[in-house]
């Protein structure tokens, strides 16, 4: 068991104030290699999956996060953590995983790790310091859960003790969401430091000047600019072990690993992971037209939902999806998060 005395967080302190943690730096140099993905919303969730397990936050459920952090009494999210508050707080968290998968946390590595990152992301000034709310932000968003269930945790932190949220409020959460792209270098495509435009977009059809908690996931789930690198990190997950019984058309790997790509205007067309991020298509097919994305094998209803689409798209041509460019941040049509698994 890992036991944590004052001379050890010193030391620790000492030891991870450098902000430069060796592994950590060879994990977001390897992140080179994911340069290829076109699109940015992919490319940020994919690095913040090679993240998020790196730190053991894929075994971290939402409600264990929320627990260690009622024992330590970080109530107060604008309570500034000094280094040593944090590492009993994550000394905990790891503690509690190492207990469930003790092959796979190593405790004293897992809390350097992780503070760390957290320094990275929210100090820097490199005061040594963190609001608690950050914190708070940066673990919930990289835990395990359903997204459902993470929107309701993440609007908790700002909302007041009616339950509502303000513009002011929805704008601190966002702006401690992005921090999290923008320390892995691609805030600028969620809007960069301007959370204006997204807290425009969510109050724009509100009576009211606050927003509750409904609102706020109804809004979440029409993946926003500012935080559509979320949702896709979920997918992500759940494709990682996904086969789909279907050849793709540009490379022709079959069964096709991870995500599905499903042509809506042509029949039996499908492309591959691989393919559809990197950009590689056949001469015949157009960029606009419509694709769907599937993260899990399709069901027998979905296969006959695209069929019936593809039936209404085969004879428009393609001035016609030029004309009606898909909605949205993303380059194809999503599926539903409650039909996915957690991360």
């Amino acid at each position: 068991m890992y036991s944590v005395s004052w001379k050890h967080l010193k030391n620790h302190e000492r030891q991870t104030t450098s902000w430069d943690h060796p592994k950590m730096t060879q994990l977001f140099q390897s992140m080179a290699d994911l340069s290829h993905v076109r699109f940015s919303a992919y490319r940020t969730a994919m690095k913040s999956r090679r993240l998020q397990k790196a730190l053991c936050l894929d075994l971290l459920e939402l409600s264990i996060a929320q627990s260690v952090f009622d024992q330590h009494k970080l109530t107060h999210n604008g309570q500034l953590l000094e280094i040593p508050g944090i590492i009993n707080c994550l000394c905990t968290v790891y503690r509690e995983l190492q207990q469930v998968h003790p092959d796979l946390v190593n405790v004293p590595l897992c809390v350097d790790l992780c503070l760390n990152w957290l320094l990275k992301v929210y100090d820097s000034d490199r005061s040594g310091k963190v609001q608690v709310l950050s914190m708070k932000i940066g673990l919930f968003s990289l835990s395990k859960g359903p997204l459902k269930d993470k929107y309701k945790y993440l609007f908790a932190q700002v909302a007041d003790a009616a339950g509502v949220c303000n513009q002011r409020q929805l704008a601190l959460l966002l702006l401690n969401s992005i921090q999290i792209p923008h320390q892995l270098g691609e805030a600028a495509a969620f809007g960069g430091s301007n959370m204006e435009p997204s807290v425009r977009s969510c109050f724009q059809y509100m009576i009211s000047l606050f927003i509750s908690l409904d609102q706020f996931v109804d809004w979440m789930h029409l993946e926003p600019q500012s935080m559509v690198w979320l949702p896709v990190l979920h997918r992500v997950a759940a494709a990682e072990t996904a086969k789909h019984q279907a050849k793709c058309n540009i490379c022709k790997e079959c069964p096709m690993v991870g995500f599905r790509y499903r042509s809506l205007k042509h029949f039996n067309y499908n492309v591959c992971q691989t393919c559809f991020f990197s950009g590689r298509i056949s001469k015949d097919y157009h960029l606009s037209y419509p694709m769907v994305e599937y993260c899990t094998p399709t069901t027998s209803g979905e296969d006959v939902r695209d069929f019936t689409k593809v039936l209404k798209n085969k004879f428009r041509s393609k001035k016609y999806f030029t004309k009606h460019p898909r909605l949205g941040y993303l380059p194809v049509q999503t599926i539903p998060e409650e039909e996915h698994s957690e991360t």
